[in-house]
């Protein structure tokens, strides 16, 4: 395979959840917890997809009715709560480590861009311990939801990096849009997206990456 970035890859962009943490099952209990506890079914399969790739708040608003909206934010508050309940049943992807390592002994830049707050990433990566691996970290707090590529292009800026030497890992059509719209490299991660570059696990990327590396 020929060389993905001709100039030189000098930076990597993670999304969160589906790519450094499988926490699909973990957010699906969050919000059927809030659901059962509002007196509602649990998500349907369309409601699951659509929660794993918004914010929180989006969740939350798309799948209680506008009229509960209040008493489903003090749910929240006080009895279904993310960083006691939820935050523990994260685990971090096979790999993943191993490949930031290997990603930084080629001189990789490392940025985080995720749809959660910044709240709530910071709990993720205080539970990791990886905070120090990651600058910026670029949350819905800071720039527009994906699949805008404001996040994308934030993270650029800062490192003043041009689009074609960056790649972006994510797992969902909303990041593939995201990066697209900025110019930077898609790998399709996970394996249920497709995409010229697409690896189901880490050990695959890394091998994909290694003529990009020599």
């Amino acid at each position: 395979m020929g060389k993905l970035f001709p100039h030189g890859l000098t930076g990597i962009i993670f999304d969160c959840d589906g790519v450094m943490i499988d926490s699909r099952a973990a957010n699906a209990i969050f919000y059927n917890k809030v659901l059962a506890a509002l007196g509602l079914p649990p998500l349907t399969p369309e409601q699951d997809a659509y929660t794993f790739m918004a914010t929180a708040r989006q969740a939350l608003e798309y799948i209680v009715p506008p009229e509960m909206h209040q008493r489903m934010y003090e749910v929240v508050r006080t009895e279904v709560i993310y960083s006691r309940d939820i935050v523990p049943l994260l685990q971090i992807y096979p790999g993943y480590r191993e490949f930031l390592e290997l990603a930084r002994s080629h001189g990789m830049r490392l940025a985080v861009h995720t749809n959660r707050t910044a709240e709530g990433m910071q709990r993720v990566l205080d539970f990791l311990a990886l905070p120090s691996y990651f600058n910026p970290v670029v949350t819905a707090t800071e720039a527009a939801p994906k699949p805008a590529p404001d996040g994308v292009r934030l993270i650029l800026d800062q490192w003043g990096a041009a689009p074609e030497q960056v790649l972006f890992v994510g797992d969902s059509p909303n990041d593939q849009k995201a990066a697209t719209a900025a110019g930077v490299v898609f790998a399709a991660f996970g394996g249920e997206l497709q995409g010229p570059l697409a690896a189901a696990g880490y050990d695959e990327l890394a091998g994909l990456l290694q003529n990009e590396w020599e």
